[in-house]
């Protein structure tokens, strides 16, 4: 069979010979309220409102990564980490994004539990005193049916992004930051050190920090079904 007979064959069957892609389809029938809801906060935000986008990112680990020399035959010696490593425990960590200015305030945890959650609510109303807040979050559990806690709170009021569609909340550009940045290849000797290097990192972060450019006005919804990886 020709080279051009059997991409065809692949194509009808809709089999792609490209690297791998992964995706993520959102099947929430609200999809275009709630994208509109979260769109509208980044691009008119309410008059003398705050807008943050929280989450958390769980179990970040200290690793503390084997590191040595590489003797070559010619003589030549590559230093660098090697795949061993030694686990020194996690933190969770908890993130606020104020959307106007880009700035994070965030916090450490054992835990991502609804107490732990709250808690971090907590300090963020604290850090914005007797201020309107409208805080973008995704559907994990704990985010979710805090009404009493809200009726206490009634500046607050919780957006949520479509299921299956977190990346409409901007934190979560931020957390890769973080990881890109910051994170990876890093080596810790204990999980203090860990919290201390994020914590460096945020302020440093803090001090250039400016807002993201959102400049999509409109997210839709697009089905996966019938299509192939090329397409997408």
């Amino acid at each position: 069979m020709s080279t051009s007979n059997m991409c065809g064959g692949l194509r009808h069957h809709k089999i792609d010979l490209v690297a791998r892609k992964s995706w993520c389809e959102s099947n929430d029938p609200d999809f275009t309220a709630k994208a509109a809801d979260v769109v509208g906060l980044y691009v008119a935000p309410p008059e003398k409102a705050i807008v943050l986008c929280i989450d958390e990112k769980p179990s970040i680990q200290a690793l503390e990564r084997a590191q040595g020399y590489l003797k070559l035959p010619n003589g030549r010696a590559l230093t660098g980490q090697s795949h061993d490593y030694k686990r020194h425990g996690t933190t969770t960590l908890f993130a606020a994004l104020e959307v106007a200015t880009g700035k994070v305030l965030a916090a450490h945890s054992k835990r991502r539990r609804r107490v732990e959650f709250l808690g971090f609510m907590n300090s963020v109303v604290a850090t914005f005193p007797n201020r309107e807040l409208h805080v973008i979050l995704d559907n994990l559990n704990t985010h979710k049916r805090n009404e009493y806690w809200l009726k206490k709170h009634p500046k607050v009021h919780f957006h949520f992004t479509p299921t299956s569609a977190s990346w409409l909340n901007q934190v979560e550009i931020w957390f890769s930051i973080l990881q890109s940045q910051s994170l990876s290849g890093a080596s810790f000797t204990s999980l203090e050190q860990l919290k201390e290097h994020i914590d460096a990192f945020i302020n440093v972060y803090n001090d250039k920090a400016q807002p993201f450019s959102w400049t999509k006005k409109k997210v839709r919804q697009r089905r996966f079904k019938g299509r192939r990886i090329t397409q997408l």
